[in-house]
Order: structure tokens, then sequence, then C-alpha cells
């Protein structure tokens, strides 16, 4: 990507506060599929009742976000982000090598540390590790880099990198036995951790983690500030037996070990469906949203420790009081409990309030559950409550939705969307809101092969206080993203951005003014502004 010595000629801010009063200003977005230039449909039979991913990344250098959107059992589709900046989107359907059949879901990560976007496919059937070649061109990997694909139906990823070692650690999240159709239940196969082979590139064999419980979602994260990661695992309660969610102690150089009730780990059985993170309250410890059939979650930790000591594994559900339930569609005739998927967190009006997006839709003509479900877009107020949005901004889909892809496309410094539906096209809208905050945009990098800096925590800091974000590769529904790390600062002119760094403590602070993606190599004491090229 373009860089640019930052002396903070910055750009004109013109942008407003994004708040009127204490009431949010309402985001707008615009429906552009039919310009868009997408065309994709994840479609197929019961293998495909779960799953319908997408994958955002920049593979050709330019800073924009590019797409692979998962086809069941129709090929994936790869397109080239053609948008300008503040333009229209426009996406180009571009042959990749990605474009396998059985696709559930895909995400970006830098491998082997070169610089170019790899991806890994997750499939029904083999799961593939696609290298980047440069200039969005990928070919398969799994013989030169010891990855185990597998036959199975996998339905979640994550990954980050164990401290001491220079390849990553991937966990890949596996459904029911695909052979039991007839009696799926209790079929779950087992997930599987790869880490990397001792003294050099590559992964050794793959280490199941039992007991598996169907999920649908994994979350590597670093949920009491220790500076090393767990894994988060969302699992899907229809299929499984004596299951619950769960959380693994990963530790360099250590087996997995599961959390125990004895640790504080609360017993919870959802169905559960994506994962995300955030910092919502400003105390240090990210909350959790956890998607589900009926009953959604918001996980806080329920005794954060005060005087420095370490927290235990224990949380408590506040999706009520916050107002993040929706557990029903929220408009319509369809009283019947609704089904989440994919879940995200990002700030679509720039006020410094991240929101909170959750894609819906019936699992399979499921008569218990609503078919007409509309997609939720649930905007913080200052009281930290919700505010379903969704149909004034104009993303109140009722198709049956999965995946999703939550990214400025168009480097506008507005969030806009991306939704894969199940049986009908995908669906794109650009983020068109009136009136929202300032903002800026970070790409973090540091030397060695965990490139992108995966795991680590990233600290904003203006007049309106701290925002905390940590960077991971993982979550979601089967859609994963690498790219620009988005922040509103609202009528903030400028913001000091503190990074803590993979297994490191806290940097000096970075400064960035408004309105300005920035890059934040660890090697450079100052930040570096970019600037889109078209």
């Amino acid at each position: 990507m373009k860089k640019i010595v930052l002396g903070f000629a910055a750009m004109l801010v013109l942008a407003g506060s994004a708040r009127a009063g204490d009431t949010p200003v309402v985001p707008r977005f615009t429906e552009e599929t039919q310009s868009s230039g997408i065309d994709s449909v994840y479609t197929g039979q019961w293998q495909y009742m779960v799953g319908g991913g997408v994958a955002a990344f920049d593979c050709n250098g330019d800073g924009f976000e590019d797409v692979l959107i998962a086809g069941g059992e129709k090929p994936a589709t790869f397109y080239v982000n053609r948008s300008t900046r503040g333009g229209a989107l426009k996406f180009e359907k571009q042959q990749s090598g990605l474009e396998f059949d059985a696709v559930t879901g895909a995400y970006p990560i830098d491998i082997d540390g070169d610089g170019i976007m790899d991806v890994v496919v997750l499939r029904v059937g083999e799961n593939i590790v696609m290298k980047g070649k440069g200039n969005c061109q990928f070919t398969r990997a799994n013989e030169d880099w010891g990855f185990a694909g597998g036959d199975g139906w996998s339905t979640a990823y994550a990954a980050e990198w164990e401290k001491g070692n220079s390849w990553p650690t991937i966990a890949i999240g596996n459904y029911i036995d695909r052979t039991q159709e007839l009696e799926p239940w209790g079929s779950c196969t087992p997930n599987v951790l790869q880490r990397p082979k001792d003294g050099g590139k590559g992964f050794a064999p793959p280490t199941e983690l039992k007991p598996s419980y169907c999920p649908l979602s994994m979350l590597f994260t670093d949920w009491n500030n220790s500076g090393t990661a767990d894994l988060r695992v969302a699992n899907d309660r229809e299929y499984y037996e004596g299951g619950q969610e769960q959380m693994w102690q990963v530790r360099p150089g250590q087996p997995p070990k599961l959390y125990s009730k004895d640790d504080g780990w609360a017993y919870l059985r959802i169905w559960g469906m994506g994962l995300a993170g955030y910092d919502l309250d400003g105390d240090g410890y990210q909350e959790y949203a956890i998607s589900s059939m009926a009953d959604n979650k918001l996980q806080t930790l329920k005794d954060p420790p005060k005087d420095g000591s370490a927290p235990k594994p224990s949380f408590k559900d506040v999706a009520w009081p916050r107002g993040v339930t929706a557990h029903r569609p929220f408009e319509g005739s369809d009283l019947r409990p609704s089904t989440a998927w994919h879940v995200d967190f990002q700030d679509v009006n720039n006020d410094g309030l991240a929101d909170l997006f959750i894609a819906k839709g019936n699992v399979s003509e499921m008569p218990d559950f609503a078919m007409s479900d509309p997609n939720n877009l649930l905007v913080q107020g200052k009281d930290g409550k919700f505010i379903e949005m969704a149909d004034k901004a104009g993303v109140d889909s009722t198709a049956t939705s999965r995946g999703a892809a939550f990214v400025d496309f168009n480097l506008d410094g507005l969030v806009d969307l991306l939704v894969v539906n199940r049986n009908s096209p995908a669906q794109v809208w650009r983020n068109v809101t009136q009136g929202a905050g300032n903002w800026i945009e970070l790409r973090l990098t540091e030397p060695g092969t965990n490139v992108d800096a995966i795991g680590a925590m990233v600290e904003v800091k203006t007049d309106l206080g701290s925002q905390r974000r940590e960077i991971t590769s993982g979550g979601g529904h089967v859609s994963g993203q690498a790219g620009w790390v988005h922040f509103g600062i609202g009528a903030a002119r400028n913001a000091q951005v503190r990074v803590r760094w993979p297994g490191e403590d806290w940097s000096k602070p970075y400064a960035v003014e408004a309105n300005q993606f920035a890059v934040l190599d660890k090697s450079v004491p100052t930040a570096t502004a970019w600037t889109p090229p078209r």
C-alpha cells in the first residue's frame, strides 16, 4: 500500500458529533446490490443449512478490501473491489484459485508472514489452506505446510500466534457427522487444534479438542488481559448431547485444557452461532456477543477485579438491560422466536460508541421459529443501551441471512455492509449516513511472521473517553475480515492511540488526526499516514 510520512496535514474535519443531544444520529444505508456486481448465492441442501460466509481482505495492495463469498454446493465466488473513495460500491468477478465447491466460509490470514494474505477455506469435506501469490492469486498449500484438511463438515475457525512461535495455531470447529442425515443428534465430530511443528515453518499433526459440541463459531481472545489468548467456542445445542458453551485454556507447550465450574466457568446451553468481542463499557475488559436462536447473549465479566489480581472466567449476561436480546422479529407480524447468525461490532455513525449488527434467518423452514426475520442493527446510546435502527437505516432485510462483512469498502470512513443469504443473492449496502462523526482507520504491522499483529489490543483515546478493540482472526459466523480497523471518534479532531503488541506491554501513544488512515508499525515510533490511490 502507498504510504506517506505523517506530517498531519489532515483532511478538513467536516463531520459533526454524530449525536443530537443524547440521541444517536440515525445511520442510513442505500442498497447497491444490483449495481455492485455482487450476484453470489449460497445454496444447497441440509449440509448447507449452516455456513454461508464471506471473507473480506485486500489481496492486491490497493487498500480496498476484496471479497470471497461461499457458494455452498456451487463454487465460491471471488470479487475484486473496484470502488473509488466515497463512491458507489463496485466489485468485479475474477478467477483467483479460491473457487471451490462445498465451501461454508473462509478466513484471511497471512500464515507464512510474507506480507501477502493467505486464506483458510472451510468446506464440507477437506478444508484447504490457500497461499497468496500476490495480485489476488492463490495456490494450495496443505501439503507444503502440513495442514490437515480432514474430511468433516467445518463450521468454525480461529487463529492466534502463541508466544515464542513463528507460525500460527489454528483451531477448526467441526459440526455433525454428515453421514448421519436421518439421526444426526449426538453425532458432533471432533474439533481440532493445529499448532506449529517444532523448529520450522509448517504445522504439526492436529490435536483433537474433546469433548466437541458442534460449534458454529470460535474466537481466540485475551478475555482477562493476561497477554495470552484462550479459545472461546459457541456450540449449537440442537445436535449435541450433554454439551455446553466452552472456553479452552491454551498455553504454549501445554495441552489445551477446558475451563470448568471449579475455575468459575458457568454452565450455559444455547444454540451458539456467532461470536464477537468489544470493550463496551471502558473498563478494560471485553464484552462478548453470542448469537443464538431465540435468546442472544451479551456477556461481561461478573466480578472484574479492582486490585490488579487475575479475574476468574465468570461471566454474566447483560443482553436484556443493554437491549440486545433481539429474540423476536422487531417488525412485521411473525412473532415466533428469531434465529441469529453473524454478529459484529462496528461504529456505524462514528459517534465513538460501538454498534451491533446481527444477521437473521430461519435454519431451514423450522416451524417453531420466525420465517420473516429481519436483520438487526442495534445502535448504542450514550447510556450504554442499544436502540434498534435497522428499519430506519434500511438494512432490515428479511432474506435468510447467514454470514456478513461489516467493512468500509469504499474507504470514506463509514462502515458498509455485505450480507450472505441462503438460497437468494447476497446483498450489499453503502453507508451514506449524514451528520456522522469523525473517524480513524488503522492498520497494524510488526516485524516477524505475525505481520498483522493478530492478538494485539488497540486503545483509542479522545475527549469522549477510551475505546479498546482486539485484533483477532476468527469469530462471527464463518466470516473473516483482515484490513483497516475502524474507530468513530465523534467531534474529536485527533486521537491518541496505544497498542499492546502481542506478548508485550502497551506502546507509547501514536498521534493520529481525525479522518485519516494510519499505519502503525511496531518498528516505527510514529504513525504513517496513508491515502487511498483512487
